[in-house]
């Protein structure tokens, strides 16, 4: 170990000229989200895998992930079930596969929101290194939990965390997810009544919950992964509350518009002479409600269960996060004991090969997951505000349109009232030509007489 220590500092020295943004994240200009990703997946300077072929094999094996899927998972056809003493939804959950463990090529399964509950708890307690997804909310502060909108909403958001669990190229292997893809109802409750007690799980949140106050020499680089997935989920949260309250705001505008196209239309009932603007203008205000409530749908649909999905995948992240310092905390305590006994040389020794490997495979794990994490974000994020922008786009441009028509109509009935005065005009001027000729006549047979 001294060797490699020794190795390690003339690489170092050997690159003082280069500036490292990882030892000052903050005076590095890594504001932009691109300069943050790109300081996150740099490689660290310093590097401790030379020797572990445990975790130079781990690192390869996330890498080198499939070109072909063979798990294909379909979260579908939800049912309601009502009954005396309780009401659910269950889930039909559809297999497809080609992998050899699999007894059959394709399972169909039925299965309860509780359900997924139990696989996303195995498999944060055996893939401890990996970034488990999120899953959607148990309840909603705007719908029923039993409403047919909270149904649709849940079942496609389960659909989502059964894709991205069959994507990952180690926790779709897991012979937890085996037994829920496959096993029957009793089966599985069987399963899950030996699942460890809420007791253990708190013991070990608490653990996790600690470890990065007792860190001593922490990365630099998974201390930017921190900062910057901080930051991230404050955005994500800001973006959420914001868009609750322009949701809200877009409503009662929509509500507005509804109740201003009737208002139009009765009071070109009593207006004869402005009954077809008076129209136009609630025909106007009509289509102006329908693209604010099509707008104000796509937001509640679409964007929303996005944005609570990535505040829910960040903290899965810094969930993993500290579950990677938790697993270098036993590290550096492991380090730290060996120093102290020197009579257990041998014996500790083992151990710190043994979590340094565990250390590191938990490291390459982190990168390769958090660069998957990123790819997937950055898809997502792009797809959410374009959608946004699309939408809001088509919303103004039918507005535009419509008050379009409107001022067509303003400029006919213009044209109109111009054309009836000019008509006036010209037929009252020859009756006044007329009318002096006429009175010429008289004065001139007035004179003659005279005469």
């Amino acid at each position: 170990m001294s060797a490699n220590m020794a190795d390690e500092t003339q690489k170092t020295d050997s690159r003082d000229v280069e500036e490292d943004p990882l030892q000052n994240p903050l005076s590095s200009g890594t504001d932009d989200e691109e300069d943050i990703i790109a300081v996150i997946r740099a490689p660290a300077k310093v590097s401790s895998t030379e020797g572990r072929p445990s975790a130079i094999m781990g690192s390869m094996k996330l890498e080198e992930e499939p070109d072909v899927k063979d798990l294909f998972i379909t979260v579908d056809d939800f049912q309601k079930h009502v009954f005396t003493i309780d009401t659910y939804i269950t889930y039909r959950v559809f297999t497809r596969t080609t992998r050899s463990a699999f007894d059959e090529p394709e399972y169909s399964v039925r299965r309860r929101y509780q359900d997924f509950l139990w696989l996303r708890q195995k498999l944060l307690e055996t893939e401890e290194t990996h970034i488990i997804p999120p899953l959607p909310e148990k309840h909603s502060m705007r719908m029923d939990r039993l409403s047919k909108d909270f149904t649709i909403t849940r079942q496609a958001a389960l659909h989502k965390f059964m894709q991205r669990i069959s994507e990952h190229p180690v926790v779709s292997f897991n012979e937890y997810l085996k037994v829920f893809l496959t096993a029957k109802a009793w089966e599985l409750t069987s399963h899950r009544k030996a699942s460890s007690g809420i007791v253990s799980r708190i013991g070990s949140t608490i653990k996790t919950t600690t470890s990065a106050l007792m860190l001593k020499n922490r990365s630099p680089e998974f201390t930017m992964m921190t900062e910057y997935i901080n930051t991230f989920a404050e955005k994500m949260s800001s973006v959420d509350r914001i868009s609750q309250r322009i949701l809200k705001e877009q409503m009662d505008l929509g509500a507005e518009y509804e109740s201003y196209g009737p208002t139009y239309r009765l009071w070109g009932n009593s207006e004869v002479e402005l009954a077809d603007t008076l129209g136009s203008l609630g025909d106007c205000l009509d289509k102006c409600a329908k693209s604010v409530k099509d707008m104000t749908l796509s937001i509640e649909t679409n964007f929303l269960p996005a944005a609570k999905e990535y505040m829910l995948y960040s903290d899965a992240v810094k969930g993993t996060l500290r579950k990677r310092d938790y697993i270098q905390m036993e590290y550096e305590l492991a380090c730290e004991e060996l120093t102290r006994k020197k009579n257990e040389r041998e014996q500790l020794q083992k151990q710190v090969d043994f979590l340094s490997d565990k250390s590191e495979v938990a490291n390459a794990d982190m990168k390769a997951d958090m660069e998957r994490w990123h790819r997937n974000k950055r898809k997502d994020v792009k797809e959410m505000f374009t959608g946004l922008a699309a939408g809001q786009v088509e919303s103004y441009k039918q507005c535009l349109d419509a008050w379009e028509e409107v001022i067509e109509v303003l400029k006919s009935e213009k044209r109109h009232s111009d054309d009836v005065g000019n008509s006036l005009f010209q037929t009252s001027e020859p009756s006044v030509h007329a009318a002096g000729g006429g009175d010429s006549q008289l004065n001139g047979r007035e004179e003659d007489e005279k005469e």
